[in-house]
């Protein structure tokens, strides 16, 4: 089921949220309707919706990477908000900070539970992190030519949306790879920023309101 919200009157939810199917981060000073969408919509899976910054800023969705396993937070990510987001996530969540000079992790990560597409100039022992926190075979890989695979496709265990400019040959290998289905297209009219506009678990998507 696809849900439309929106935060601040901004198009952008999934660079202020991270959804997973064991947690849900949300970038604080939101309008409560942002929130009570998600609390609404996550509460009967049992899905704790965590208010929290990562480095000083809301735009959490874009410097965060993760799955039911586990969550790679920023280096910058200070010591108050780690403790803030361990003591809300899961027990079972593994929680670590990355030393990375990418370090908008959501721009360079993509993962479900069983597959992580990353940039192609990740440091390798980010690339053995991803690996070993989130439980991930990892690829390096890009997105119609694009190296920022975490922005432009949106993946669960059950499909994935990707750029629309992905060619049918890329979207075979892609899925082949993820071993799920996957389409080619936009969201919030127009924009092919997928991750940016499109936050999905195996039960729910959340898009423009």
């Amino acid at each position: 089921m696809a849900v439309r919200c929106q935060f601040e009157s901004n198009n952008d939810i999934g660079v202020f949220s991270k959804l997973t199917n064991s947690y849900c981060l949300v970038g604080i000073g939101g309008s409560e309707n942002f929130y009570s969408v998600f609390e609404g919509e996550l509460s009967d899976a049992n899905i704790p919706v965590v208010h929290s910054s990562l480095a000083g800023c809301r735009i959490i969705g874009r410097m965060c990477a993760g799955n039911r396993h586990g969550l790679l937070v920023p280096n910058s990510t200070t010591d108050q908000e780690l403790q803030h987001i361990r003591n809300a996530l899961p027990e079972s969540v593994r929680l670590m900070r990355v030393e990375e000079r990418l370090s908008a992790l959501g721009n360079v990560v993509a993962c479900n539970d069983y597959v992580a597409l990353v940039h192609p100039d990740l440091d390798r022992e980010t690339e053995e992190i991803i690996s070993d926190v989130l439980k991930v075979e990892v690829f390096r890989h890009t997105i119609a030519s694009n190296v920022l695979v975490g922005s432009y496709c949106a993946i669960s265990n059950q499909g994935g949306l990707v750029h629309p400019k992905t060619s049918k040959d890329a979207l075979e290998e892609l899925s082949s790879l993820l071993q799920v289905p996957l389409v080619a297209g936009t969201v919030n009219r127009g924009s092919d920023v997928i991750a940016a506009g499109l936050v999905a678990n195996d039960w729910v998507a959340l898009c423009l309101g």
